[in-house]
């Protein structure tokens, strides 16, 4: 049987997912070929604002990487776009003239950002937040410029605006309503999450209409209708999106905001669908990823010619954190004659719940600072239910606490358990008892569930421990460090211990590696383990390190590289000045950056200048590039702050120069602040000093990155001695423990807090720790001094070798 031709016009979510449910159905029944205007694979536009963090790329975030589409038979044109459907020929044509004819066509063409038509947005620093192109305008703009202003106070602009703050800009939201993301919360919720943000460095100018962009060709300031104006240096405009209707348009096909679809996605023209951001079903085009997906299993049934019930409409649901918060929102939360609302307050918990009800039914709610039961509420919402029977204010309180009955079998079948995939409880079920699916990765390939942030993996280990009962099997839980080995990283650990393994290639040979080579993903994690079980014994792997890591320098987007040297505690002198001052001159070196923590950045070194430029410095390496402590931020302290207690300044330079240089999991930052006015921001790094009298507080586990985490107190102590003892016990069981490339925030969260305190509670322990910590540090060699000193290492690495 001759195979149709499907054509998908757009890479995105919403069209991808169509074409996998497709594929479920019926993998033979199409020949498919895909066009996407961005030159990526299809990947998870909800996470764009890890990318904006820096601390990832767009491979972290590809839902389906290149593999997938090769895998499925799929044509994938990348960087292309289709300018014109012709629906009599049947066949798309692209904007570099190819013809390819359909026999099924998809539109799935997503949205634009809606760009205010002010006065000087053409400008340059002006920029929407829409896609990984306006994600790296705004990394480079934070490297070369201070001050940032986002336009609009929904969700995509206070992401924008967490990323920019995070990037170590000064950033201010401009919102024209009188509270934040007013679309999804009330406005006690909204004004509950302004004061969350404002403590995390945001600036708010609500009720504000910017009139012009200020400056000549570059952005310079903003103006508003109230006559005042604003200094900025990037403007980035997230005031919403619009349906791409645009090619539909030109091509006859009938659009009003949007596509216009039917209750089985189908367009007005014959065979040409349309599924998505750009898709309008009884007047509504939708923004968020669940109820796209649910068209999508529609459109799929109906192209297979499978029978399905028709599309109706969704019911939306917002769950989600901003900078940290828990929000949740569902249905119609506004409060009117015939709708009543119950609302329960919790301001010294920073908590807030309510729910509203039409007569006997709950029609809307809208959570705060816990959204764990956002599911059920969703769900009683959808199916309307009758609560007449039921105390109102019992339906806030979490089922199944009273008789222990765990939170996933208290949830009726249809209660989604990932929002970002739309996937139900009923379905994991299903997957469960009717696939054989025993564990959490089974389950995302079976369902999509979990895909996407991870954020529901909890939840599905729950039900599946209680859907399996006693054949629940906590080791089928376990994670593979990569796709490489069935071994999780605690296995491959033990056994590099247990038979003595000391060379990377030597760990995949004994413990039978699928691929000799191994990965991008599993090489250096091997690399790092074997240095942590046997620092003193171990030499270590440059090939198997990353490129930042083996050039002792970040790489730059232009293939020039960031030199940043150590300044201990943020202290400086003239010496040191004066020599980077001359480096910079001599070497031409395009830019001069302070950065967050407390250093100079030197960005824009050539490869060929590195050595040279450390040489000339003479100064030791700050480690900016690597999976090591980075900085130890402080404040001024008691020398000179008239507020200070402590010497932070002090203990601040004592802390970087003992754990200088100490490979870590991940990247460690610090910092020490001599009073609770806490300037430098310690409750928010990974370890953080606050001085109180008589003492110091030691916070751990803080995060300003993409899900920012606030640090727990883990130890109150009387003297720098004890500080340095829980610091390095604290540490080095973060380093035996901790996944490669987990965050202390993430790992305090997976371990558990209570169990890093009864660890480090325990002398013995706390006093071995040290011991292994000492040996670590005990190999330590600065790098760049190292590499200068090395001519063999000089030439392999930053001397191009022209060979005939």
């Amino acid at each position: 049987m001759n195979k149709k031709k499907l054509v998908l016009v757009g890479n995105g979510m919403a069209g991808v997912r169509a074409i996998e449910e497709i594929l479920n159905i019926a993998p033979e029944m199409f020949e498919i070929t895909i066009f996407g205007s961005e030159p990526h694979p299809n990947y998870n536009r909800i996470l764009l604002s890890k990318v904006l963090q820096g601390d990832t790329d767009v491979n972290d975030i590809t839902l389906n990487d290149w593999d997938w589409y090769r895998s499925n038979n799929i044509t994938l044109y990348t960087g292309e776009t289709i300018i014109r459907v012709d629906t009599s020929k049947k066949e798309v044509i692209s904007d570099i003239g190819r013809v390819e004819p359909y026999d099924e066509l998809i539109l799935a063409t997503g949205s634009v950002p809606f760009i205010l038509p002010l006065p000087g947005a053409d400008k340059c620093g002006v920029t929407a937040f829409r896609d990984i192109s306006d994600t790296d305008k705004m990394l480079e703009a934070s490297k070369k410029y201070n001050k940032a202003a986002v336009i609009g106070g929904g969700l995509l602009g206070l992401e924008a605006a967490r990323g920019l703050l995070n990037l170590g800009m000064d950033v201010s939201v401009i919102h024209i309503a009188p509270y934040l993301m007013e679309r999804q919360l009330d406005e006690t919720a909204g004004k509950m999450l302004k004061k969350e943000l404002e403590k995390q460095g945001m600036k708010f100018l609500l009720e504000k209409q910017t009139e012009e962009i200020l400056g000549s060709d570059r952005v310079e300031g903003l103006s508003f209708k109230d006559g005042t104006t604003l200094e900025t240096d990037l403007v980035v405009m997230a005031v919403g999106i619009k349906p791409n209707i645009q090619l539909a348009k030109d091509s006859g096909i009938e659009v009003n905001r949007g596509i216009i679809v039917n209750d089985y996605l189908q367009t007005n023209k014959a065979n040409i669908y349309s599924v998505g951001e750009c898709a309008e079903h009884n007047g509504i085009p939708y923004g968020l990823v669940a109820p796209l997906y649910e068209q999508g299993k529609v459109l799929a049934r109906h192209i297979c010619e499978v029978e399905t019930e028709s599309y109706k409409g969704s019911i939306l649901s917002t769950q989600l954190k901003i900078s940290g918060v828990e929000v949740f929102s569902a249905g119609d939360f506004t409060e009117e004659k015939d709708k009543k609302a119950l609302k329960v307050f919790d301001d010294q918990e920073g908590i807030y719940k309510k729910l509203v009800f039409r007569g006997n039914h709950i029609v809307g709610a809208v959570l705060f600072g816990d959204s764990q039961e956002g599911n059920r509420l969703f769900s009683m919402i959808k199916k309307e239910a009758d609560v007449s029977d039921t105390a109102k204010v019992s339906i806030l309180q979490p089922l199944g606490q009273s008789n222990g009955e765990s939170l996933v079998a208290s949830m009726s079948p249809d209660e989604i358990i990932c929002g970002c995939n739309g996937v139900s409880k009923e379905t994991i079920v299903e997957a469960i008892q009717g696939q054989g699916c025993t564990s959490v990765d089974q389950i995302k390939a079976c369902t999509s569930a979990s895909r996407s942030c991870g954020g529901c993996k909890p939840l599905i280990t729950d039900l599946l421990h209680d859907s399996l009962g006693g054949d629940f099997d906590e080791s089928a839980q376990k994670e593979p460090i990569c796709s490489c080995t069935t071994l999780s990283r605690d296995e491959v650990v033990e056994e590099i211990r247990l038979k003595g393994l000391t060379h990377v290639k030597e760990v995949m040979f004994v413990l039978g590696w699928a691929s000799d080579e191994g990965c991008s993903k599993c090489r250096p994690a091997i690399n790092y383990y074997l240095g942590m079980v046997s620092p003193t014994q171990y030499k270590d792997e440059r090939e198997s390190r990353y490129v930042n890591e083996r050039m002792h320098a970040n790489i730059q987007k232009d293939g020039t590289y960031s030199v940043v040297p150590r300044m201990y505690g943020g202290v400086t002198n003239a010496n040191d000045l004066r020599k980077i001052a001359d480096a910079v001159d001599k070497y031409e070196i395009p830019l001069v950056k302070v950065t967050g923590g407390q250093r100079i950045d030197l960005l824009g070194v050539k490869k060929e200048d590195l050595p040279k430029v450390w040489n000339d410095l003479d100064m030791p390496s700050g480690s900016a590039y690597g999976k090591s402590l980075r900085t130890v931020k402080t404040c001024v302290g008691e020398q000179f702050c008239r507020f200070g207690t402590q010497d932070s300044i002090g203990v601040g330079i004592a802390l970087e120069k003992k754990f200088e240089g100490l490979q870590t999991p991940h990247k460690v930052k610090m910092a020490v602040s001599a009073c609770p006015r806490s300037c430098a921001e310690s409750g928010f790094k990974d370890i953080g000093f606050i001085g109180i009298d008589g003492g110091w507080e030691i916070y751990v586990g803080g995060n300003g990155g993409t899900h920012v985490r606030e640090g727990d107190l883990l130890y109150k102590v009387k003297t720098d001695e004890e500080l340095m003892e829980i610091t390095g016990a604290y540490l080095q069981y973060y380093r035996e423990t901790a996944h490669y490339l987990e965050r202390t925030s993430a790992w305090v969260d997976r371990v558990g807090f209570g169990h890093i305190q009864s660890v480090l509670n325990d002398k013995a322990k706390r006093e071995a720790l040290n011991a292994r910590m000492n040996e670590a540090l005990s190999v330590y060699k600065d790098p760049w001094k190292e590499i200068i000193k090395n001519n063999q290492t000089k030439k392999e690495l930053f001397e191009n070798i022209v060979r005939s």
